[in-house]
């Protein structure tokens, strides 16, 4: 049996053709090798935003209603021209203030999930338009749920001295106005990570 000779053909690398060496004309007839970045859309997402915006911001009164009953009173006792909280019951301020917290959490999560799908209009024009929406949500929330439980816990006369009443939740901080934008926030922009599209699946063509 003849052995096989040593000599092989040495392998060639041949380089891909760049797009300096096709002519121009046959370039305009290719599909291009990478698709254009898509950009961000702002003026055509003006109105849906604003839309948007106005939409969110009317959440606020659902809100603000349910912590209105949901929110605990806080019982005192009345003495001479004094009002003297009865045992554990000056805990309720803080309760009133975790509840709204907790509301307002829960509301963001679900505005952000629903802006998200409006997929035509995703991206940071909509996200910036739910967030401020969500603020004013917040702020309308505790406007209105500070109102509505003070009704519901309105006194039909003078109280009398030693007797023992309910004062209507407060909020004593401003700063539970932030949970709702700070959730709308985190659940679109997980949505749009976990999306991982240029253009967040818009499909606008």
């Amino acid at each position: 049996m003849a052995e096989p000779s040593g000599d092989r053909a040495t392998p060639v690398r041949i380089p891909p053709a760049v797009e300096q060496d096709v002519p121009p004309a046959i370039m305009a007839l290719l599909p291009p090798l990478t698709p254009p970045r898509p950009r961000v859309v702002v003026r055509r997402d003006l109105l849906p935003a604003l839309s948007v915006l106005s939409f969110v911001a009317l959440v606020g009164l659902p809100v603000g209603w349910l912590w209105s009953v949901l929110a605990p009173g806080q019982r005192v006792l009345v003495s001479g021209t004094d009002q003297l909280p009865l045992l554990d019951e000056s805990y309720h301020r803080f309760d009133d203030l975790v509840i709204f917290v907790l509301l307002g959490l829960g509301a963001g999560l679900v505005v952000g999930g629903a802006v998200w799908l409006l997929r035509e209009r995703r991206g940071p024009v909509v996200l910036f338009a739910a967030v401020l929406g969500s603020a004013l949500a917040a702020w309308l929330a505790m406007r209105v749920g500070v109102s509505w439980a003070g009704a519901r816990f309105a006194l039909t006369g003078a109280p009398a001295n030693g007797s023992v009443i309910d004062l209507a939740p407060v909020l004593e901080s401003g700063w539970v106005v932030l949970a709702q934008p700070l959730a709308v926030a985190l659940a679109y922009g997980t949505l749009a990570a976990w999306n991982g599209m240029d253009d967040l699946g818009r499909r606008l063509g």
